[in-house]
């Protein structure tokens, strides 16, 4: 390319576009031209980078291990990060012939600290950078949570001290020490922790002699991780537990370090479990509501991480389940608590549902139930009203607490769901899809867990049954035509396509199908379809690409989803191919086509062309 040409193409490169004309000529004069063939490694992880690279034509991928976690196409550059760090943690493999500018790792550093503006670029923070990006849908972290490991974090290293230990002698220790937390180990192996609220609440608060053993004021049953565990994996298991430490184990199971949710926090700013502390101290509805509209900030910030949209859905799952529960503590009746479940369904049982679109939910009563029906009644049509004021719509199919059909004691679950196999149907099947997904936030939990074992007893065996359940999978045409284009409508939603029915939908319920015939437990799609290629009723290959689909259509679904809450605009599931980039497009058309695929399997599998 002419000299000429080069500079038009930087320039038309964020941030790059910020240089003067003199930083312009010294990255220009530096400049090469490679190319590369396809499936080139051009960076390995742990290697040293030796080139920023600006691709001209082709396609890379960033890879760990095996998982891809980004990929670059024309007019985009990488690896910053690993230039500053001059240490890449991913590999950076081509997938078709590619052709880009190689820009050498001392001029971008001289040109980067030398512009105040270009430094503070790939230095400040995410969302300003957003702001700052014309064109730039995402932006990366330094360090990305859905790939950072546990031991990437700063962890307190283990003091361990014998059970019998004073209580002024380990203060004494963690004074010491400098640490927030000890550990206490029995005779029989066993661990526990203090930490330095207990001195503050249980020693002063108690008078407690100091002479005691620390063993009086210790904390059992402690929650282990793996130091290989994702960290997002960390904050899950803290939320789930309510616990704000995390002692972590090696491969052998030695512990090598406390995780607390400070260190947690630091490395992951996105305010989720500030959220969840709110939800849980709430005291009133309005409270409740408050804490709620931070839902969609918490959505954004890691979208704009670059936090795979599965990810997203179940810390968002996390948010979304301590509200039901929180919300049932605060409106239901003593008596009901503990005679009830409260159960959500569909996407939100399966921990797919990241924007509140709908309710699904149910309550499943105990057989000796004590409420009355106008107690019950009361309750439930305050729960749905209170969901809406929360922000969750009402179900357009009526698939709520407040609909005396999805309330009912176990027993008369157990006759719907008979019912619901046995008299084959299209909304008999599509309840018991509904039911199948369930997952019990509140109230006694094992109403649910004794359904589910009914269903699998009953969901019989025979193929018919099973075919006729999984049939809805055709019920929508995959929206691509021979030559690869995109079939969008004509009518009402002009030149969109329903990524729902055309993808998300044959992928959700096929995989569904395919687990209920295995009495597989597991309600998220993803968690399904490893166990199905473990049953080998799925190869690896074909789970990947299923997998890596699924996750695309649920990207894009987020991103349009997120531009209508922008706009105002009522939350559906269209999308408008000619908006996406030309990557983008390319993948939504593999995606399809994998989605095509699977539907072939499923309609193979379950002989659906004979029916």
């Amino acid at each position: 390319m002419a000299l000429l040409e080069e500079k038009s193409f930087i320039k038309k490169i964020t941030p790059f576009n910020r240089l003067d004309d003199y930083e312009l000529e010294k990255l220009i004069d530096t400049l090469d031209v490679v190319y590369f063939k396809e499936n080139t490694v051009l960076l390995s992880s742990n290697e040293k980078p030796a080139f920023l690279y600006f691709i001209i034509k082709g396609v890379v991928q960033e890879l760990q291990e095996d998982t891809v976690i980004s990929v670059y196409g024309n007019n985009e550059y990488f690896d910053p990060i690993s230039l500053i760090e001059n240490h890449s943690k991913h590999s950076f493999k081509t997938t078709s012939e590619t052709i880009c500018y190689a820009l050498p790792r001392e001029t971008f550093l001289e040109i980067m600290y030398q512009n105040e503006e270009l430094e503070g670029y790939f230095f400040q923070s995410i969302s300003k950078k957003l702001n700052n990006s014309v064109g730039n849908e995402q932006s990366k972290e330094f360090v990305n949570l859905m790939i950072a490991r546990v031991k990437d974090a700063y962890m307190q290293k283990p003091i361990i001290i014998d059970e019998n230990e004073t209580i002024f002698n380990t203060v004494q220790i963690l004074k010491k020490n400098k640490a927030s937390s000890i550990l206490v180990k029995t005779n029989d192996g066993k661990m526990g922790i203090v930490t330095d609220t207990d001195f503050r609440e249980k020693i002063v608060l108690n008078r407690i002699d100091f002479d005691a053993p620390i063993s009086k004021i210790a904390t059992w049953g402690l929650k282990t991780i793996n130091q290989n565990e994702f960290l997002f994996n960390a904050q899950i298991t803290m939320n789930k537990f309510g616990v704000k430490r995390l002692i972590v184990i090696d491969e052998v199971e030695n512990i090598i370090g406390v995780l607390d949710l400070i260190s947690l926090t630091s490395f992951f700013a996105s305010q989720t479990y500030s959220v969840i502390l709110e939800i849980d101290n709430t005291q009133n509805i309005e409270e409740l509501k408050i804490a709620s509209e931070k839902f969609v900030r918490v959505i954004r910030m890691l979208y704009a991480k670059g936090v795979k949209v599965r990810y997203i859905a179940k810390i968002i799952s996390q948010l979304n389940n301590k509200l039901f529960k929180r919300l049932f503590e605060l409106i239901a009746p003593e008596e009901l608590k503990m005679q009830s479940a409260l159960i959500i369904m569909g996407s939100e049982g399966r921990e797919e549902q990241i924007l509140r679109t709908d309710q699904d939910n149910a309550l499943i009563l105990s057989n000796d139930c004590t409420v009355s029906k106008e107690i019950i009644e009361e309750f439930t049509q305050n729960f749905t009203n209170n969901l809406i004021e929360c922000g969750y719509p009402r179900c357009n199919g009526n698939i709520m607490v407040s609909n005396p059909f999805w309330v009912k004691t176990q027993d008369e679950f157990e006759e719907t769901i008979f019912e619901w196999i046995n008299n084959p149907s299209e909304e008999n099947h599509m309840n018991l899809a509904i039911f199948y997904d369930a997952f019990a936030v509140a109230g006694d939990k094992y109403l649910l867990v004794n359904l589910k074992k009914y269903l699998f007893q009953k969901a019989t065996d025979s193929s018919v049954f099973h075919s006729f359940f999984a049939k809805p999978v055709l019920n929508f045409e995959t929206p691509i035509g021979m030559f690869a284009n995109f079939i969008v409508d004509k009518k009402e939603h002009k030149d969109e396509l329903d990524i729902k029915k055309g993808g998300i939908f044959p992928i959700v319920h096929g995989i569904r199908a395919l687990s209920l015939e295995k009495k597989i437990r597991k309600t998220n799609t993803v968690h399904r379809i490893k166990e199905l290629e473990e049953l080998g009723v799925l190869d690896r290959e074909f789970s990947m690409e299923i997998i890596e689909s699924f996750n695309l259509l649920l990207t894009l679904r987020l991103k349009f989803r997120l531009e209508k809450i922008d706009s105002k605009e009522p939350l559906d599931n269209y999308i408008n191919p000619n908006r996406l980039n030309s990557l983008e497009k390319d993948l939504l058309r593999d995606s399809f086509k994998i989605v095509e695929k699977f539907k072939k399997f499923i309609s193979f599998h379950f002989k659906l062309n004979l029916m």
